[in-house]
């Protein structure tokens, strides 16, 4: 196994060290911030989430400079990718930080776009991430971060980052995801053709 499919195997195994922190109430003491919350154990999984998020650019880098690129990695990533995302969003719906239809729009996303990725892969072609879709990332990752520290640093100027970031992110989910498939309508056309 390779550099950067061990990578991309560490941020799955981060995600259930995540979710450990995140939704055990360990008693490693807490502060508050304008009335908010934030306990340590929100702080570590919140500092092991970006940990395992940018590992995503790293083991992609490395794959694309090395040429390291291999059907493995190919399935591992984007796997990876969803299972943080997913368990983290997830975990802030039951923390009561996110309300669940936020959660279930932005996880139907991803499970279309795979659905689309696997369909075409099955035709022989590959989907590549767009600008939109990297943005999408970007903008859901900065999300869950200000949602696990409960808005933290903002709670002291009294703004909404959090909330505002969470809407962006959304946003830029669904017109990501229906660029995807508008882009990508002719590999549905020939599956159906070929029925």
């Amino acid at each position: 196994m390779n550099l950067p499919n061990k990578i991309t195997l560490v941020r799955i195994f981060l995600v259930p060290v995540i979710m450990i922190f995140l939704l055990i109430k360990f008693d490693f003491g807490e502060i508050i911030i304008a009335g908010e919350v934030v306990t340590y154990s929100e702080i570590i999984a919140t500092v092991i989430f970006i940990i395992a998020a940018v590992t995503d650019g790293l083991d992609g880098y490395i794959a694309r400079k090395w040429k390291l690129i291999t059907n493995l990695g190919k399935l591992l990533d984007p796997l990876a990718d969803k299972l943080l995302i997913t368990a983290s969003l997830i975990s802030l719906v039951e923390m009561q930080r996110l309300p669940a239809w936020i959660a279930i729009v932005i996880i139907s996303r991803e499970f279309a776009i795979t659905g689309l990725r696997q369909i075409a892969a099955a035709e022989g072609k590959v989907i590549a991430a767009s600008k939109l879709g990297k943005l999408k990332t970007i903008t859901q990752i900065i999300a869950v971060v200000l949602l696990m520290l409960n808005n933290f640093p903002f709670t002291f100027l009294h703004i909404p980052v959090d909330q505002w970031m969470i809407w962006i992110a959304v946003i830029i989910t669904v017109v990501s995801g229906v660029d995807y498939f508008i882009k990508n309508l002719h590999v549905i056309k020939k599956t159906k053709d070929k029925k």
